[in-house]
């Protein structure tokens, strides 16, 4: 498996590979990989000829209030993930070779970033946008995998890829969960057994939800189901339908409704979605 840590020699890496016709697909996280990460490498071998991954920290995604020297690391422990997933690269850059002295460039999307987590960290998706742009630039994939967990960066991705004309096939792959529901997420090591219990209401809400809106509950009934069985522990930023595309709070006729919940459990916070209601057009 081939480690690269610069720019320049990722993208020769890359035009290599597609000089022999084949197709690159690229999945960027952060490390920490759990399966989530996994099955989007699995994903993104689907639709492509050679798969590899990011592994950055990216520190414009975090808040002032958020604790970037904490957030957990594992090289090692990712690269034998990926390795043992079918990855045949990684590009593992340092920070300086990402935002180099002197760098002012940022790529904001408006609108869809406005609301829910946006709202809640407001130079989140700026940093977001800013480091997949750059990463696509640097990777130069054909083929790029996200994972619906976090469906308004999804969405603002995807809002990004369409205005700045990126030639990538955008892959989103489904919320991978523990077997109690809990959906897959690095922050997960922190709950207390006890916070985990009352985390789990989050997954059951969303399944109250999709299961009324599927035997022809309204919007306003779905919504209530949503709230009504979040346990009183979650301190709760947002728990709203909403069009996925859009991320606009939705209405009867939405032809989608994707339930959203977001909150603090202790000091951990959790967000979790899932599609309540697609009606083909």
């Amino acid at each position: 498996m081939h480690i690269l840590t610069s720019v320049a020699e990722m993208q020769k890496y890359s035009r290599s590979l597609q000089r022999q016709g084949l197709r690159v697909g690229f999945v960027p996280t952060m490390g920490y990989l759990h399966d989530g990460h996994v099955s989007l490498v699995e994903l993104a071998q689907r639709h492509s000829d050679v798969v590899g991954a990011s592994i950055f920290v990216n520190p414009t995604q975090f808040s002032p209030t958020e604790d970037l020297a904490q957030y957990p690391r594992d090289f090692d422990g990712d690269s034998a993930k990926l390795q043992s997933a079918g990855c045949q690269f990684i590009f593992f850059p340092p920070v300086q070779e990402m935002y180099p002295d002197g760098a002012s460039t940022v790529v904001e999307v408006e609108g869809v970033t406005s609301r829910y987590e946006g709202a809640f960290r407001p130079t989140h998706f700026r940093g977001v946008t800013t480091i997949v742009a750059k990463l696509f630039n640097s990777v130069l994939p054909d083929v790029a995998a996200f994972g619906q967990k976090d469906a308004q960066q999804v969405a603002v991705v995807r809002k990004m890829m369409q205005d700045l004309n990126f030639p990538i096939q955008l892959l989103v792959g489904e919320t991978v969960r523990e077997p109690d529901g809990l959906a897959m997420s690095s922050r997960n090591v922190y709950l207390s057994p006890e916070d985990r219990a009352h985390g789990l209401s989050i997954s059951a809400a969303l399944r109250a939800a999709q299961q009324l809106a599927a035997t022809g509950g309204t919007l306003r009934e779905v919504e209530h189901a949503l709230r009504s069985q979040l346990s009183p522990a979650i301190a709760l930023d947002y728990a709203d339908v909403v069009d996925p595309q859009t991320f606009h709070p939705a209405t009867d006729s939405s032809a989608e409704w994707l339930g959203i919940i977001a909150g603090k459990i202790g000091r951990t916070r959790l967000i979790d979605n899932m599609l309540l209601r697609s009606i083909p057009q």
